[in-house]
């Protein structure tokens, strides 16, 4: 089984095993989704979800974030972890939003790249989930979970997995595979405990197992 072969039966049967997997950060508008991806580094998207209600009852929109102090930023965002620098990065990035693009956030990969906290995986989760385009979110799951399956061999470093499934996995479902692989990589496909591969639906074409 090539890697391509091996990838295209990945997205088949984590398609019927998570249906209707999608970002697990709650956000209804684009620059929101931005805030809370940078929150999530080194925390939970269960307590980003908690946080991000006060920051925006306090802050409801991209100018009234812009404006605001970090320092009041930050004694929000503080149990995320990090809280300082999400804060400057948070603010520095809604005032370029609020200053260059008009309030609203571009639909550039390269011009979100530039945005301040914002890298690789960011860009790419803004760019499918909110604009709809082909994207590829290397976090710690896909990395973990594409490395013991065997669509990458002994790739840890984001960008160089990222390149490697961009080669065999179809643009349009790339987004979703990497929503799916976090699931899976939760329930299933476990780092912290050993995984369960009795009851995992890749168990007879996973590397892992041999095959």
């Amino acid at each position: 089984m090539t890697k391509k072969q091996r990838a295209l039966e990945v997205i088949s049967r984590l398609k019927e095993e998570y249906p209707d997997a999608g970002c697990t950060l709650d956000y209804d508008q684009a620059w929101k989704l931005l805030v809370s991806v940078r929150l999530a580094a080194q925390c939970t998207d269960a307590r980003v979800n908690i946080v991000v209600e006060d920051l925006y009852k306090k802050y409801p929109d991209v100018d009234a974030l812009a404006d605001a102090d970090v320092d009041d930023i930050e004694a929000i965002v503080r149990p995320c972890g990090l809280g300082r620098s999400k804060a400057r990065d948070i603010s520095a990035c809604m005032k370029m939003i609020r200053d260059e693009y008009g309030g609203k956030v571009p639909d550039d990969f390269d011009a979100l790249l530039k945005l301040p906290g914002v890298g690789r995986k960011s860009a790419n989760l803004i760019m499918g989930d909110v604009f709809g385009k082909p994207a590829i979110v290397t976090d710690t799951h896909c990395i973990r979970l594409v490395n013991r399956i065997g669509l990458v061999d002994g790739i840890k470093e984001p960008k160089k997995v990222e390149m490697a499934l961009w080669k065999i996995i179809p643009p349009e479902e790339g987004s979703d595979l990497c929503h799916r692989l976090v699931y899976h990589g939760r329930d299933v496909c476990t780092a912290r405990t050993k995984p369960h591969c009795d009851k995992c639906c890749l168990a007879d074409i996973c590397k892992k197992n041999g095959v």
